[in-house]
């Protein structure tokens, strides 16, 4: 009874209002030219500042907070007397910092499965409408009208702590931005794993091999050395193996993403977290073995 109880009520059907924007096929006609649109920006570069490469993690979650704090401390400026100008201020500083986080957003945003792209298009149309009624409350205290300027306001805070919610389910419940490589390390036995012989590897290609569940990119270069990273991309778990390998890298055949094969680090995103490397060597007779450090 207690357990019906707490899955239940309010939160259950907020969930399950959730989960079927991720279902809802309808938004694809609004998902696709949005998504293409993001995609044909020429960023060029920026466009890896803008996922967090640099970082290692997303950028769009950190930038949040600026407009949320400034917005959410303009509110609370407003239920108190002889604030409206400080509170004015924040309002602002919460307009001009959503412009950047919005499009890290976005840049994330187009390189999403379909369910994410469906809540995620949601979300951003929350938020969107939250700037727009900060925005429209700026103004609003321009001109004097201070009443105003408060009531768009708390509607803008309404409509991003929509936006909110939803980010948030799309960041725990539908692992939008997570490291899809991090299980990596605590799924692989610690110790040296046979993977096969020298010549099961033609240099130069792509071979996916598995050590215990976990499956693996093989690569061996022209020069005898092999290499070994996890086969699935750490952005969306694309197959490396399916991928491209080309000057010491190989590039995920899903979103483009590229790492660098020695130590698997990201050289190009959307990816922002490393591909785990693992160590390899031959023994005399022949056999290829490769272990991950910290693994276990």
């Amino acid at each position: 009874m207690r357990l019906m109880k707490a899955t239940s009520g309010l939160p259950a059907t907020t969930l399950r209002a959730m989960d079927a924007l991720g279902e809802a096929e309808t938004l694809d006609r609004y998902v696709e030219p949005v998504r293409d649109a993001v995609r044909a920006m020429p960023l060029g570069r920026f466009r890896d500042v803008l996922h967090g490469t640099w970082l290692g993690h997303p950028l769009h979650p950190a930038l949040v907070q600026v407009p949320l704090g400034a917005w959410v401390s303009a509110a609370v400026l407003d239920l108190l007397p002889g604030s409206a100008r400080e509170a004015k201020v924040l309002v602002a500083v919460g307009v001009v910092a959503a412009l950047p986080t919005a499009l890290a957003g976005l840049a994330d945003w187009a390189e999403q499965h379909e369910q994410q792209l469906r809540t995620g298009l949601v979300h951003a149309a929350s938020n969107t409408l939250a700037l727009g009624l900060y925005a429209g409350s700026w103004a609003a205290r321009s001109r004097g009208r201070s009443g105003l300027g408060r009531a768009l306001g708390f509607a803008g805070l309404a409509a991003a702590g929509a936006g909110g919610l939803l980010g948030g389910h799309l960041s725990y419940r539908q692992a939008a931005g997570a490291n899809k490589a991090e299980p990596v390390p605590h799924l692989v036995e610690p110790g040296w794993h046979p993977i096969g012989r020298m010549e099961d590897f033609p240099a130069g290609e792509a071979v996916r091999r598995a050590v215990g569940e976990v499956p693996v990119l093989v690569v061996r270069q022209p020069g005898g050395q092999v290499q070994a990273l996890a086969d699935r991309c750490s952005h969306f778990s694309g197959p490396l193996s399916a991928g491209t390998v080309e000057d010491g890298c190989v590039e995920c055949p899903w979103h483009g993403s590229v790492f660098r094969l020695a130590d698997g680090a990201v050289v190009r995103g959307p990816a922002t977290a490393p591909q785990p490397a693992f160590d390899s060597r031959v023994t005399p007779d022949g056999t290829v073995e490769v272990r991950l450090p910290g693994a276990g």
